[in-house]
């Protein structure tokens, strides 16, 4: 057991917890069967559930950008470094689940470079979260969105996209210029999946061919900017509490389907009847 499965089953806190309490830690523990490390994977971890899923796939990397300056941030000791704090840690040993962690730490740890099967997840997305924060600390989350492919993934650090025009608050232009930490948060319902991705992000607006490339091939959409956003440290969530849901098109895709073979069946059965 590795990963977020002894995330789950080493998580017992006190020993007030009720045997209830217990039988939820051991739900989670099957609910959240981690990813496995491909031994073979020189670019960090990969995705390969214990049940044998895993994103097949080759991404369409584009290069770096040659004006892309390297961004400086604090030293970790490790990636997940990025999220647990020394506060967040603290809190951690004062609720019971410090133990698992600084395990985690050292046997896993969150990913740093975008291995192949991220890649094809994060690009196949319709949908995403960009958080950031302004000055004062205070956060703000804002929804991007597009058709499949409108998230590109430059190289195993960078992701970026074109800045689509929309209602022109520019929170988040403003909260980057101010502080360029941000970070991601992508979905896939269907498939119950998730992965938060931490880094900093910046906006190119003085680089069209940059912004052409990134947008998408007949989307009804202009962009005056780009958002240009690099990897500090990516981690996966287990599949527990997310809701099933399943976007329209795919939904009429199937029923049109299920549409087109019960008029085969029908017109066969129509043709068995005449015969008789």
């Amino acid at each position: 057991m590795s990963g977020l499965a002894r995330r789950g089953a080493s998580y017992k806190g006190s020993a007030s917890r009720s045997a209830k309490e217990l039988r939820c830690t051991r739900a989670f523990s099957l609910c959240c069967e981690p990813p496995e490390i491909r031994e073979d994977d020189s670019r960090s971890r990969g995705i390969l559930f214990a049940d044998g899923r895993t994103y097949l796939g080759i991404s369409s990397a584009l290069p770096r950008s040659q004006k892309e300056p390297k961004m400086e941030s604090p030293v970790h000791a490790y990636p997940s470094d990025v999220a647990f704090t020394p506060t967040v840690k603290a809190m951690q040993t004062q609720l019971g689940s410090r133990e698992m962690y600084a395990r985690m730490e050292t046997q896993r740890g969150f990913g740093t470079d975008l291995t192949p099967d991220i890649e094809a997840f994060v690009e196949a997305q319709r949908s995403v979260f960009l958080a950031t924060a302004n000055s004062e600390g205070q956060p703000y989350i804002q929804h991007r969105g597009g058709p499949p492919g409108f998230l590109r993934v430059l190289d195993a650090r960078t992701i970026a996209f074109a800045d689509f025009i929309g209602n022109q608050q520019y929170i988040t232009l403003g909260n980057l210029t101010d502080n360029a930490k941000a970070y991601l948060f992508l979905i896939d319902y269907a498939r119950r999946r998730r992965v938060k991705i931490w880094g900093e992000a910046r906006v190119i607006d003085d680089d069209p061919a940059l912004i052409e490339r990134l947008m998408p091939p007949g989307y009804k959409a202009r962009a005056d900017r780009a958002i240009v956003f690099t990897v500090t440290a990516w981690d996966l969530n287990c599949p527990q509490h997310i809701p099933q849901r399943f976007e329209a098109a795919d939904v009429k895709a199937a029923l049109d389907e299920r549409d087109a073979r019960i008029r085969e069946l029908e017109e066969e059965v129509a043709r068995l009847r005449a015969q008789h």
